[in-house]
């Protein structure tokens, strides 16, 4: 058992916040004061962040003394049973939520605890060394045992924090049931060349290499540039861009002097003591596992292969990893870890994905003597499989991707297709009769992330994608659960970033053929972004060309959605290959994918104009901005010119479409508009118009080109592939007329433009109606 009614006076109380699907619901004075009483917390519930891969069940304070710390608990599964691990934190250079690649993949399987340690994050930060001693750092961790309720769990420490779990483990072998011990660096008897003969308290006359690790530097102005070389040294791997930035970020927290003296605690400098958990070892008596980088730059393997051999534990060496594989390698760390929890604290409170080639039998009764009976199909009676992953953002990609499965379908009849999926694709799914896989609920909103980093009309859709990082390792980590449960035969990933980048980087997780869509090839930075973000989406394009060289197995197919000259002619970055040119060699081109028959849509559109009210001397202007929240501005700028458009045109009838995540009464329609929220298959809408105003996304641009229909597109600003990969789509058929946000701005300026557009015969290059048919020949031979 690692959870139970243990706390103490000194602890403050906790704040309860119901888990995502259910959870605790918020505790009153009463239950506050069985839970522990003390002191009330002043740590506030953050709520759920958009952002996150898990919003915490119960936060908190912990006091010692005059030293607050912040704690939060994931993942209450309210079964005692269920083994609870702490991710203990590291140097005060970052908080807690350094460990935000693992939370929710491990609040699934068990009851996590995390807290900020002393000096960083939400906790205090004491002055002067002696507050910050390895001593005190284990007793903050017991403190927050005690404080959560938590027995005997299961720690997992990065670097510094090997040795706060080592004090606790050999002075309360009772309150621990195990150590992950990932690169641990402090207090052992193993010496790092090139670092240990600087000294780190005393001034020097250069600040070259460890040099700068200096406190005299720190405090002399060099904190910024320590910060860099540190994190560099930290993150040694290729591409680690992200990594540093994080973490460069979080060390700007706090300030030079509170890393100073939490140095000085554990170094034994200013006036603290310093104890060497050599001596500790012999009295840890539960089971330890090292993790260690063989590339770590901060502590030598040597570091990690002492410590095993002190605490008789087992080591795994990650080969060419360096100092932070939770933030560089979360994928292996994640199993790493569960695998570890389960071995000495017992079963995961998850529910099981089940396989279909493992089933509990049914007909198994209670008299029958048999506690459990369990059936495995053999391989030839096994019906073929698909799991399909269609991407989240907006609803183009839904429409698309049904239409190829009924085509997968007709061409293998014995089919069984799965969609991993979130809201709003799971709307067109439903609508289509297509099945869910349970696990789905599991998946943390891609979409949510999106709309909260969009602005008005604006959405850097680049640093959306970088920043959802720990969204997409826990969403990615759902779909390693299922796929290990599931015999699959194939994997489709219609823009899965996750599943796609994280395969390459774990290839041997890869047990079924993959086949990778999308609809453009390469990150090109916004020109205002300068020589930073060009240096950085090159970097990102130069990661993915050599995964594709090295792991080419990985995916049994990469198929574009439309054809080579759809492809921007750019080179990905200097000295890499033209995008045009390497998606000619590593892709197949199924032509565009519409997802409809334009003919039959159009025969459809007296139908809908008059479901609409819209007489035959009226003009339909349609207005929609794709199934994300993003476009509300948008939406908001053509009602405000709908006056103006109608003194200019006044046969024109608006029709404005919020779409599934956007709230239909926030929207006033003006005489002559009317407002309408989710519209299934808007295609159909589409053919009915006479001119549309949209937002800039592909798909809907493109079904407006297959049907020959003049509009006004209007891309979000910062997006890259609105603004360069979709432009150059539309430019290359002829189709739609470009209006910048800052014009459309203007109710007057955007007035004319849809008047304009209303009167214009369009000449559009013709587009593919065989897609579907194309794409799915191109998977048939995978299934």
């Amino acid at each position: 058992m690692s959870h139970g009614p243990r706390a103490t006076p000194e602890q403050s109380s906790p704040v309860s916040r119901p888990a995502a699907g259910g959870g605790p619901a918020s505790t009153t004075s009463a239950e506050t004061a069985a839970l522990g009483g003390g002191a009330p917390s002043s740590a506030l519930p953050r709520g759920h962040h958009p952002s996150r891969s898990a919003a915490p069940d119960v936060e908190g304070v912990a006091t010692r003394g005059d030293v607050r710390i912040a704690w939060a608990v994931y993942g209450d599964h309210h079964d005692a049973s269920v083994p609870t691990v702490v991710l203990v934190p590291t140097w005060s250079i970052v908080p807690s939520r350094f460990w935000k690649l693992q939370v929710g993949y491990l609040a699934r399987h068990f009851r996590v605890v995390t807290f900020d340690g002393r000096g960083s994050g939400a906790s205090s930060r004491p002055v002067g060394a002696a507050a910050y001693t390895d001593a005190e750092y284990a007793a903050d961790l017991l403190a927050v045992l005690d404080a959560t309720s938590t027995s005997a769990p299961v720690l997992v420490t990065l670097s510094c924090g090997a040795a706060w779990a080592v004090h606790h483990a050999a002075r309360h072998p009772s309150r621990v049931s195990g150590i992950v011990a990932i690169a641990p660096s402090c207090g052992l008897d193993v010496a790092t060349p090139g670092r240990d003969e600087v000294p780190w308290d005393r001034p020097l006359d250069t600040t070259h290499g460890w040099a700068k690790y200096n406190k005299h530097y720190w405090l002399g102005g060099g904190y910024d540039d320590f910060v860099d070389f540190f994190f560099r040294r930290m993150f040694p791997e290729p591409h680690s861009t992200k990594q540093i930035e994080d973490c460069v970020g979080w060390a700007h927290e706090i300030t030079p002097q509170v890393l100073a003296d939490t140095t000085a605690g554990r170094l034994g400098c200013d006036g603290a003591v310093c104890e060497s958990i050599v001596p500790l070892t012999q009295a840890v008596t539960c089971p330890v596992l090292v993790v260690h980088g063989s590339d770590d730059r901060i502590r030598p393997l040597a570091f990690g292969e002492r410590l095993a051999e002190l605490t008789r534990g087992s080591l795994v060496v990650l080969d060419g990893a360096g100092h932070g594989p939770p933030a560089r390698d979360p994928v292996k760390t994640n199993h790493l870890i569960r695998s570890f929890v389960e071995r000495v604290a017992g079963p995961s409170g998850a529910p099981r994905v089940e396989g279909p080639e493992v089933v509990a039998d049914a007909s198994l009764s209670a008299s029958s003597g048999v506690t459990a009976r369990r059936t495995w199909t053999r391989a030839r009676n096994r019906p073929r499989r698909v799991l399909y992953l269609s991407s989240p953002i907006g609803l183009g990609h839904a429409q698309r991707d049904v239409a190829i499965a009924a085509a997968l379908r007709e061409r293998r009849p014995d089919l069984q297709i799965d969609w991993l999926a979130q809201h709003p694709v799971t709307r067109v799914l439903a609508q289509h009769g297509e099945r869910v896989h349970p696990a789905s609920a599991w998946l943390r909103n891609e979409s949510g992330h999106v709309e909260h980093e969009a602005g008005e009309h604006d959405l850097h859709a680049f640093q959306a994608i970088r920043r959802m990082d720990e969204i997409l390792v826990s969403n990615f980590m759902v779909f390693s659960d299922v796929v290990e449960s599931g015999a699959y035969d194939l994997v489709v990933g219609d823009e899965a970033w996750d599943v796609d980048y994280f395969l390459h980087e774990n290839p041997e997780l890869k047990r079924f053929a993959f086949a990778w869509m999308t609809d453009f090839v390469g990150w090109l930075p916004m020109p205002d972004g300068g020589a930073h973000e060009a240096a950085l989406t090159a970097d990102y394009n130069a990661d993915m060309i050599e995964q594709r060289a090295r792991f080419a197995r990985v995916r049994d197919r990469s198929v574009f959605v439309g054809s080579l000259d759809d492809v921007v002619d750019q080179p990905f970055g200097p000295d890499l290959p033209s995008i045009r040119s390497w998606t000619a060699d590593n892709f197949s081109f199924a032509g565009y994918v519409t997802g409809f028959d334009p003919a039959a849509a159009a025969a459809e559109a007296p139908a809908v104009r008059a479901s609409l009210g819209v007489a035959p001397d009226e003009r339909l202007c349609v207005v929609t901005v794709g199934g994300s929240g993003v476009g509300g501005p948008m939406l908001q700028r053509v009602l405000d010119a709908v006056p103006a458009a109608r003194s200019l045109a006044p046969d024109l009838r608006f029709v404005v479409v919020a779409g599934p995540r956007i709230d239909p009464a926030s929207l006033p329609a003006p005489d002559g508009a009317t407002v309408l929220g989710y519209v299934p298959d808007l295609y159909r809408l589409s053919a009915a118009c006479d001119v549309a105003v949209v937002q800039g996304g592909l798909t809907t641009c493109m079904e407006l080109t297959a049907l020959r229909k003049p509009f006004v597109y209007v891309p979000l600003r910062h997006h890259f592939e609105q603004t360069f990969h979709v432009r150059a789509r539309l430019d290359r058929y002829e189709a739609g007329r470009h209006l910048p946000y800052e014009e459309a701005v203007d109710p007057d300026g955007l007035a004319e433009a849809i008047a304009k557009e209303a009167g214009r015969e369009v000449t559009y290059r013709p587009v593919e109606t065989d897609g579907a048919a194309r794409a799915a020949d191109l998977l048939a031979d995978l299934v």
